[in-house]
């Protein structure tokens, strides 16, 4: 080609890559100083250029990204990365293009940022676990009805509703580690579909850029998504389960309600009514779980295509680290509303004397001590629900009479003692049940399950730190610094 793209392209096309520069300028300096380093180890570059392109390229990680002059009249990031090192030492940084093609150098680049983010949101996930379980064991003897479709179901403690979301995100965590092993595979030395014969070694350069090891199969290396839509996928339900945390709360956090309230600092005042104070973090929440499920029908869209296509990764570039980024703030800002949670233990005890959530646990006495089956039992008190305000002996007497023509005795004292929340809620001592017992041993398995997570992504993040700075000083040996 010897003129330059139409300016519709530039603003459609390149356009939109370039604003994706940001997210990749940083990995794509790594991935070309690996591959210069690789390079001159092996011989390939005269010597005379080794030091002069080492030294470019060195200087070239260290800008700022506004201050490389990237330019979408020139095309795709890569070409304006070349022209800058072409102004620095002329037709020497031509040197760089062998063995790898230009979009291979993105790949690689798209994966060092990915794999990054795939670590700092296994760590707030992890955070997230663990704070929900504090907060449940503030909460153990925090007796409140449970809801199901919004009615008042069965007793239960603030405590075990809270812990219930700890588990949906530790398994998005245990998931995005197990994609983090895909992502963290390495595209270099694929070229455009078969490699290179220059470059033979492609797990050395793998290694050598901290990836666990090189993707096998080259085209496949070159144009594989799946793994990303899998990350994608894992952190859409990562907000998904947040996003029902953030909707009970904004309900709980009502007036009608008032079992919750935010602390000030995850709220804001109406301008216009001064007795209203909005829970606005929520709104953070739950409208963020409804981008992200954009981001993943987009993405999953454009997917869609004949193999070896750069449609789809054109989009991939920038939406995939913006959608981790928003899914890290956000979990972050849940861990904050949850630490720093306002609860009236009151207010929540007080609500299980409105309905009769002790309803199922007096269908499962009936049946055991009148030995009936228990849609006899449970029609006996749903009849007494109906017909009284209060579940006593006197209205299951007159409802048994009613369904089953049979006369049941039962003293109140006994029903009392035997159906109070207190006794409801700590006869759950099976496991996963609301009871101490139970409850104790599930916050114990849920922190140390967080705190392996969170000591995984140390030692993760350690190696691929140690292999990058290990590049850096590779390349500075051979730039003379």
């Amino acid at each position: 080609m010897t003129g330059g793209p139409a300016e519709e392209l530039v603003a459609a096309g390149y356009a939109w890559e370039m604003a994706d520069v940001p997210w990749l300028h940083d990995a794509l300096g790594l991935a070309d100083l690996a591959h210069g380093v690789e390079l001159a180890d092996r011989g390939i570059l005269p010597d005379r250029v080794r030091g002069p392109l080492l030294g470019a390229l060195l200087d070239l990680a260290a800008m700022p990204a506004e201050a490389v002059g990237y330019d979408p009249r020139h095309g795709e990031p890569y070409m304006s990365r070349e022209r800058h090192l072409l102004a620095r030492i002329g037709d020497d940084a031509g040197w760089l293009r062998a063995g790898r093609t230009r979009r291979e150098a993105v790949r690689t680049a798209f994966r060092i940022r990915v794999r990054g983010q795939i670590l700092d949101l296994v760590a707030a996930a992890s955070a997230l676990a663990a704070t929900l379980a504090d907060q449940a064991e503030r909460h153990l003897d925090t007796l409140m009805p449970d809801y199901t479709y919004l009615q008042q179901a069965q007793p239960t403690s603030f405590g075990h509703y809270l812990l219930s979301f700890a588990d949906p995100a530790l398994r998005d965590a245990v998931r995005l580690i197990a994609e983090f092993s895909h992502v963290n595979a390495s595209s270099a030395g694929s070229g455009a579909a078969n490699g290179s014969r220059i470059l033979d070694d492609r797990d050395a350069t793998a290694r050598a850029l901290g990836f666990d090891r090189a993707i096998v199969h080259t085209r496949d290396a070159m144009w594989q998504t799946d793994p990303f839509m899998h990350v994608l996928a894992a952190a859409a339900s990562l907000l998904l389960t947040q996003d029902k945390l953030a909707e009970d709360l904004e309900i709980f956090a009502s007036a009608e309600f008032g079992f919750v309230g935010l602390a000030e600092a995850y709220g804001r005042p109406s301008i216009a009514m001064p007795q209203k104070r909005n829970p606005y973090a929520l709104t953070v929440i739950r409208g963020s779980a409804g981008v992200m499920l954009g981001h993943l029908t987009g993405l999953t869209a454009v997917t869609k295509t004949p193999s070896a296509r750069s449609d789809n990764f054109i989009y991939l570039y920038g939406e995939l680290p913006r959608a981790l980024d928003l899914t890290h703030r956000v979990t972050r800002l849940t861990t904050g509303v949850i630490r720093t949670l306002e609860v009236d233990a009151v207010r929540m005890r007080s609500a299980l004397a409105a309905g009769f959530t002790q309803a199922t646990d007096l269908a499962e006495l009936l049946m055991q001590r009148f030995h009936t089956d228990y849609r006899t039992a449970h029609r006996v008190v749903q009849h007494a629900v109906r017909q009284s305000a209060a579940l006593d002996a006197e209205a299951i007497s007159r409802a048994a009479t009613e369904i089953t023509g049979d006369h049941w005795h039962l003293d109140d004292a006994e029903l009392r003692a035997a159906l109070t929340p207190e006794a409801l809620v700590g006869s759950r001592t099976g496991l996963g049940g609301a009871a101490l017992s139970s409850m104790t041993s599930m916050i114990e398995r849920v922190r140390e399950q967080a705190a392996e997570l969170s000591a995984d992504v140390t030692t993760r993040r350690a190696a691929v730190h140690a292999a990058e700075d290990a590049i850096r000083a590779r390349a500075a040996g051979f730039g003379g610094r």
